[in-house]
């Protein structure tokens, strides 16, 4: 939303302030200082003419008069820059100015200055704010493309066999049911797509909480590497657990959200593994952190793709991943559940040679 002058104006100038406004004025405050300066001048020449005085009066007199205008046109625009002044800063803040604060503030301050000043940084943040929303605007126009593309396609293959059924191809036993395996697989994908869908919306609104536990985290390990044995076998990729003396085996983090992490990593490596390939899982330690490492050597990544990993929708490798069944929030959801647990995620990857996710978690103490 940018905010223009007159928004500024009809925002501010409301009440009080427009009644201020009414009672003093530039204009105002020049003519109050001529005739204040005139009228002792005045005074001045009429008490010189009339009652002669020693030049040492006339000095102190001439000094009286010069501080006498000094301090009230001083008095006049103040409360001119006052009026003007306040009506900035209740737009700067967006709220109601303590009038007093203010005021002692506008006497003791050079508020010209104090005001440009504020009024280039409010300019500055609502710029930044105005960037960001278009960027939010512009992402937002994106995930909302992506949905649809995603959804899209299942939705489709789904019509594409039950159509084909109902045209006959129900009593044809040597379709019927290879169709509808078709379609289950194409409804668990939009599930699977949903599904990510709940859990990033959760983690991004805060609502998803964590439940910190210790546990061993070489157990964990083992659970996804057996859960995924068979997958890895029929993508043809060996899956090796580097366990060392000297590697940490307890943490501190909530338990389903890890395995989560490791199973998305662990899946993302098979899917762009090559045939033949190792998926390679260690566990190393860092002061008071464990290290987790799952890396392959499958097709990696280019250089270009990298800042966008976890973007959610984002695959480097678009075709190759819906064959796969994947929903593209894997890489999204996993860098979510890290930031969670105020720890960070890295990747490295040379294309043609693999891939490498390290992660960090608190060590349990």
């Amino acid at each position: 939303m940018l905010v223009t002058e007159r928004n500024i104006l009809n925002y501010s100038c409301s009440g009080k302030i427009k009644r201020e406004m009414k009672i003093i004025s530039s204009t105002k405050v020049s003519l109050f200082v001529s005739l204040l300066a005139g009228s002792l001048v005045m005074v001045f020449c009429t008490m010189y003419l009339l009652f002669p005085l020693k030049p040492s009066y006339m000095i102190l007199f001439g000094f009286l008069t010069v501080w006498t205008i000094y301090k009230l046109s001083k008095a006049l625009v103040n409360r001119f820059l006052y009026s003007k002044v306040r009506m900035l800063y209740k737009t700067i803040h967006d709220t109601q100015v303590i009038d007093k604060d203010l005021g002692d503030k506008v006497r003791s301050t050079d508020i010209l200055a104090e005001a440009e000043k504020e009024v280039k940084i409010w300019s500055e943040k609502r710029g930044s704010l105005v960037a960001q929303l278009k960027k939010q605007e512009k992402f937002r126009k994106e995930f909302i493309g992506n949905v649809s593309h995603e959804l899209k396609t299942p939705i489709f293959n789904i019509q594409g066999y039950i159509l084909t059924l109902l045209d006959g191809g129900l009593e044809d036993k040597s379709i019927n049911r290879n169709y509808l395996e078709r379609t289950e697989k194409s409804i668990n994908r939009m599930i699977t797509i949903v599904k990510d869908l709940e859990v990033i919306s959760k983690l991004e609104s805060g609502e998803l909480k964590l439940m910190f536990e210790r546990f061993n985290i070489i157990d964990l390990i083992n659970e996804v590497l057996e859960m995924q044995e068979i997958r890895a076998h029929k993508n043809g990729i060996k899956l090796n657990f580097k366990q060392t003396a000297d590697a940490p085996r307890f943490v501190y983090a909530d338990k389903k959200e890890i395995f989560q992490v490791l199973n998305n990593l662990i899946v993302n490596s098979i899917k762009y593994g090559k045939d033949k390939g190792t998926t390679t899982i260690e566990v190393m330690s860092m002061d008071n952190k464990a290290l987790i490492e799952v890396r392959d050597d499958g097709i990696g990544i280019e250089s270009d793709n990298l800042p966008r990993i976890f973007e959610r929708f984002y695959r480097v490798d678009k075709s190759r991943a819906r064959n796969m069944g994947g929903s593209g929030l894997g890489l999204a959801i996993v860098k979510h559940i890290i930031d969670a647990h105020n720890q960070s995620i890295n990747v490295s990857s040379t294309y043609g040679e693999g891939t490498s996710f390290t992660f960090s978690l608190d060590k349990s103490k």
